[in-house]
């Protein structure tokens, strides 16, 4: 029987179709089933928090400022959270004041907005390759056409950066910016070093490109890996930083910044608050009360002990399970590795195939728009129990020996 209800068959707009599903969430329910190990979700480990601490938080601020708190706030975000990204700020260099701070829900909503104001159908954006699959979802659904520079264990090469964006001028067509995620980058788990760094400014700013800087796991390098200066510090006029609380936090308050000059700063609020009205004031009063306390950096060190040991327990293991040929990245931070599966033939149902496995993991092809021909796997380890890790690693070797050719 057909459905008549009302508007239910009209045609979508275009960019419908570039609405997919994430592969994480795709498997969501899968992730949650005991039966199967998990290494797809890319979560920080909240149940290292002291959650009573911060319910005393944000009950003490709701006590003394509750009336103001739950009310309507600024569309450029609440005064202690923009202050708290200046200090954040400086520990990667860049010297900033609230005015070039907006406050977002979550630095997705960042990215949404700069590719929103800068970016017409057609219009290029340049990003690493692989790089997060979230980016791309925004981009396609804005009609933007992407490129992807190979990353290798340092990082975007700006060399061969340098080549895509000349060959694009050369094509008549019209770069907006480059997208770079440069610490524990998602999904491979490098980090842009501080040489490349420079580089990758030095070409983009000799061309007169933007660079959007999206930078969630700064503040989470394994210890001994502080932050290397932010791209931002470098060239603070031609590179716009996104900033989140949910991998140095608590990533169900979706609480993120976008730091930019104050003029773009300004024009990126008015396509804020056509969004959201302004992000969550609770959320973002709650945010920087505990980043601006005393004891948030000595959480915050232990979790990054807690996320060190777990990368070393699942390298361990897969140098123990996997089978030659096979190679993976080793993250000094973040949350993710990346391995790549030679002899894998393209094509090949990864997801499928370690499914059988009763294992849940990101296939690297969702991180590509042309995906190429070696075939990749992107493994998480931020969340997982020892024993889930060990045991991932087990399940991935069987899996990738039955898909080998």
């Amino acid at each position: 029987m057909t459905d008549a209800r009302p508007g239910l068959h009209r045609p979508f707009a275009r960019r419908e179709t570039e609405f997919r599903p994430s592969p994480v969430r795709a498997v969501f329910e899968l992730a949650m089933d005991p039966a199967y190990v998990s290494l797809a979700g890319g979560n920080p480990d909240t149940g290292l928090l002291p959650t009573a601490e911060v319910a005393d938080l944000s009950a003490q601020l709701l006590r003394e400022r509750g009336a103001e708190i739950l009310q309507y706030g600024s569309g450029a975000g609440a005064d202690a959270l923009r202050e708290a990204v200046v200090h954040l700020m400086a520990q990667t260099g860049s010297a900033v004041s609230g005015a070039d701070v907006l406050a977002t829900t979550g630095s997705q909503m960042g990215l949404d907005l700069v590719t929103k104001l800068f970016c017409d159908p057609g219009d290029v954006v340049i990003a690493e390759g692989p790089t997060y699959v979230g980016a791309m979802g925004v981009f396609g659904s804005y009609e933007v056409d992407l490129r992807q520079v190979p990353v290798d264990d340092a990082g975007m090469d700006p060399d061969q950066l340098a080549g895509v964006l000349d060959a694009e001028r050369a094509a008549g067509r019209t770069v907006r910016f480059v997208y770079v995620i440069p610490h524990h980058q998602n999904p491979s788990g490098v980090t842009l070093t501080a040489e490349r760094r420079r580089r990758v400014v030095e070409v983009c700013a000799a061309r007169d490109v933007l660079v959007l800087e999206d930078d969630p796991y700064a503040f989470v390098g394994f210890p001994g890996n502080d932050p290397l200066p932010s791209l931002h510090s470098l060239h603070p006029e031609g590179v716009v930083h996104l900033g989140s609380m949910s991998k140095l936090f608590a990533p169900g308050l979706r609480v993120g910044w976008i730091v930019a000059p104050p003029e773009l700063r300004a024009r990126l609020q008015l396509a804020g608050e056509a969004v959201d009205i302004h992000p969550s004031a609770l959320s973002q009063e709650v945010a920087a009360a505990w980043v601006t306390g005393p004891r948030w950096r000595p959480v915050l060190d232990a979790q990054r002990a807690v996320y060190a040991e777990r990368c070393r327990v699942l390298l361990d293991a897969l140098g123990r399970e996997m089978p030659p040929g096979v190679h993976w990245t080793e993250p000094s931070g973040g949350f993710f590795t990346w391995l790549t599966l030679p002899g894998v033939p393209p094509g090949t149902d990864l997801l499928g195939a370690a499914i059988e496995q009763r294992l849940v993991l990101v296939p690297g092809d969702a991180c590509f728009v042309d995906p190429p021909p070696t075939r990749h796997v992107r493994l998480a380890f931020s969340s997982g129990s020892d024993a889930d890790l060990i045991e991932g690693a087990r399940r991935l070797g069987a899996m990738v020996r039955a898909v080998q050719a």
